[in-house]
């Protein structure tokens, strides 16, 4: 993912409910010579999970310190649930809740301490910090650790501490920045569930990943970033009506050649057999032509053992758009 993408120009930010979620326009930062964020927009809706994707260096942290109130933009705009962070940093820091991409802890606290403190910087009354505490260590299963120093944890465990110290005041925007680095795979798909969750209860919830197959199952839309602008804006559902590979696996490759090189077939699905074991690549516009020619080769009594798509949805933009580059 160290490449970059191409610029495909402006990107228009989509319209939503005044006072919610975020918009960001025409953003823009550096750091004396250097271009971190040259022009970016970023729209994140309500009630849904939105995935920041580009390469290392795209500008993604910088904008998400931006979407933070940690870091003023040069240029451009900001409204986080309606409140611009320019000018009331502390209202934007009462509805947000962060989690960077590593957590930094106060080591001698244990991780009880460490969210009751962090729950008495927002005006928890001790009481409240300590149930709030309570609730969020079960949540990520914290609980049995509860009492343990924060220099202890594993990683895994720190980015589950993590996660419970930004959502400590229960915020209704969600800035993640690789979320599931250092999760084990079980805490992966618990970390799915939970994010979705948030989102169906009405957050805005953006997560900074480079896992593209977990932003699949996670997100609602992307927006792609690189050398500091946006290239691409695209729900989950215009990503599968695009153009996808998929591959094909068959116990008898002639029958699959002979039926993919007929020429009603050829000229729809654009095959490309690849080797004599027995698989075949094909591009298929949209999850319904993948439904249409599984279908045909059943019926034709072709062996299929394995029919699916040969990237994910959000990895399929991403090098489609890679590949303007080269």
């Amino acid at each position: 993912m160290d490449s970059t993408l191409p610029s495909h120009g402006h990107v228009p930010v989509t319209t939503q409910a005044p006072g919610t979620g975020i918009v960001a326009q025409g953003l823009a930062r550096s750091f004396g010579t250097v271009k971190a964020v040259e022009n970016i927009d970023f729209v994140a809706e309500a009630g849904k999970v939105t995935a920041l994707i580009g390469p290392n260096g795209s500008g993604k942290t910088t904008l998400l310190l931006m979407l933070a109130s940690l870091l003023r933009p040069d240029s451009g705009s900001i409204r986080i649930q309606g409140i611009d962070p320019e000018r009331d940093a502390r209202s934007v820091r009462a509805v947000l809740g962060w989690m960077p991409d590593t957590l930094g802890v106060w080591e001698s606290l244990t991780a009880r301490e460490i969210l009751t403190t962090v729950g008495s910087l927002y005006g928890m009354g001790k009481a409240h910090a300590r149930a709030r505490a309570a609730e969020l260590l079960e949540m990520v299963e914290l609980s049995a650790l509860a009492d343990t120093p924060g220099r202890v944890l594993s990683r895994g465990q720190a980015q589950r501490l993590s996660l419970a110290r930004a959502l400590i005041n229960d915020p209704q925007v969600l800035l993640l920045d690789e979320p599931a680095s250092g999760l084990d795979p079980g805490a992966r798909v618990q970390l799915r569930m939970l994010v979705r969750d948030l989102a169906e209860s009405g957050k805005t919830v953006v997560i900074s990943s480079h896992v593209l197959v977990e932003l699949d199952e996670m997100a609602d839309a992307a927006v792609f970033v690189s050398k500091g602008r946006t290239v691409r804006s695209q729900t989950l559902a215009e990503a599968g009506e695009q153009v996808r590979g998929y591959t094909i696996v068959v116990t008898d490759l002639p029958a699959l050649r002979q039926f993919l090189e007929s020429a009603s077939m050829a000229a729809a699905y654009q095959p490309n057999v690849e080797n004599a074991g027995g698989t075949a690549k094909v591009k298929l516009p949209g999850d319904s032509h993948a439904t249409e020619l599984l279908a045909a080769l059943v019926r034709a009594g072709i062996p299929v053992s394995a029919f699916a798509p040969s990237s994910g949805l959000l990895e399929e933009t991403y090098l489609r758009l890679e590949e303007g580059t080269k």
